[in-house]
């Protein structure tokens, strides 16, 4: 009789265990869900500026065109280009805003100083946003690897969380203003 009472003490144990293991784990799946929502929200916020001072009439022509097409690309792409397109969205940054004296145009155009703070600060959410995003991913990804939590299927259907990687370097122009 004691030996039926220990083996289901030590079943309700490992239910309790595997019962809190999957409830870290669906908190983790929801930490990651905040974090993808947070990203994308500033990757937009970011190619919304972007676009909105490319049409506003301040930089040259040739930058005005080169930033429109990344910002619009990047807000159009779809989830399995959308890395890609972000990447070339910081590289139009970079070429546009090489110079300080393209900063410096932009800065004395009216409302240039307002538009060109937007932007700085999008640009410096992006590469937070991201890092809270992958390590969101890194965590969830080293729970799901352990054994119980395959054996056991305690992710459900929950897909396998993928980092977000992309090239978030800011202008150097942008340097002092972002640092």
């Amino acid at each position: 009789m004691t030996t039926l009472i220990w083996i289901a003490v030590v079943l309700v144990l490992v239910a309790v265990y595997l019962s809190w293991t999957a409830g870290r784990l669906d908190r983790l799946h929801s930490r990651l869900d905040a974090a993808r929502a947070a990203l994308d929200a500033q990757l937009l916020r970011r190619a919304s500026v972007a676009q909105e001072l490319a049409t506003a009439g301040v930089l040259d022509p040739a930058s005005s065109i080169v930033l429109y097409q990344a910002a619009h690309a990047a807000r159009q792409a779809e989830e399995e280009q959308r890395e890609v397109a972000e990447s070339e969205l910081s590289q139009a940054l970079r070429a546009v805003f090489a110079e300080d004296a393209q900063v410096d145009v932009v800065r004395e155009a009216p409302g240039g100083e307002a538009a060109l703070g937007e932007l700085t600060e999008a640009v410096r959410r992006v590469p937070m946003a991201r890092r809270f995003h992958n390590d969101a991913v890194r965590a969830a990804r080293a729970l799901r690897r352990h054994r119980k939590v395959r054996w056991f299927r305690l992710a459900g259907h929950a897909p396998f969380p993928m980092a977000f990687e992309m090239d978030d370097e800011p202008p150097a122009a942008f340097a002092a203003r972002v640092g």
